[in-house]
């Protein structure tokens, strides 16, 4: 049925297993994740999905190994925060990074949804997310594969509808050909609206907009920073 499904829509990403879980992660799997699996209530606002309610939710598409989703669970405690990750082998990153700080980490501002992040967008009420992450995604470099690049007329369509007027975007990717390819569909996009006013400001990094291990790697180029507003 998921396999159907997928293909139905479109995969935008490749195999989701990855290499076999050790034991510690598959108990993480059947004891951690079940306490942070995001769990929508019909169409109830988002802040109702986590105990206690946040001032507001945020959502972070595709999270790795989770280290900014971690980084910012623990450093706006009010805010809710939604991962969403196809890739079992990032989820198990997560879970054991959350388990060696379950003294540290406010366990109950994290949902972890494990799959596709359309199947999370799709259930959102309008107008619910104050933030969207999407940080360096796969790049899909041949041409034959951009229909599979997450950014796509469709997709901005979908994120406008469940971002609030004013909510920010935040892109980034270390490939030249996706970060011109972005910048088209937003630029050609209605609800949206770049931020940047120099050259410089899709380089120079906010100081909560941390960088993770992958983007110190800069594994195709140099990594672009870009933020986008939702129109009002």
């Amino acid at each position: 049925m998921e396999r159907t499904a997928a293909r139905r829509r479109g995969l935008l990403y490749g195999r989701r297993a990855g290499p076999a879980l050790s034991a510690h992660q598959t108990a993480l799997f059947e004891t951690l994740l079940p306490r942070l699996k995001l769990s929508p209530q019909g169409g109830a606002p988002p802040k109702l999905y986590f105990d206690p309610v946040v001032a507001d939710v945020w959502f972070e598409i595709g999270f790795g190994a989770g280290e900014h989703l971690l980084w910012q669970a623990h450093h706006h405690a009010d805010i809710g925060i939604i991962g969403a990750e196809a890739y079992r082998a990032g989820v198990a990153k997560l879970l054991s990074k959350i388990s060696m700080r379950v003294g540290e980490l406010p366990l109950t501002n994290i949902r972890i949804h494990e799959g596709d992040a359309r199947e999370v967008i799709d259930v959102l009420p309008d107008a619910s997310l104050g933030r969207v992450f999407i940080l360096f995604p796969d790049p899909w470099p041949k041409k034959r594969h951009h229909k599979r690049r997450f950014i796509q007329g469709a997709t901005l369509d979908a994120l406008a509808r469940v971002m609030k007027y004013g909510a920010e975007l935040r892109f980034a990717t270390d490939d030249p050909g996706y970060t011109e390819w972005t910048l088209e569909c937003f630029l050609a996009h209605p609800s949206f609206e770049w931020t940047a006013m120099c050259a410089r400001d899709w380089q120079a990094r906010p100081r909560d907009w941390p960088p993770t291990r992958y983007e110190q790697k800069a594994l195709h180029g140099v990594p672009v920073l870009l933020r986008f507003r939702r129109r009002g």
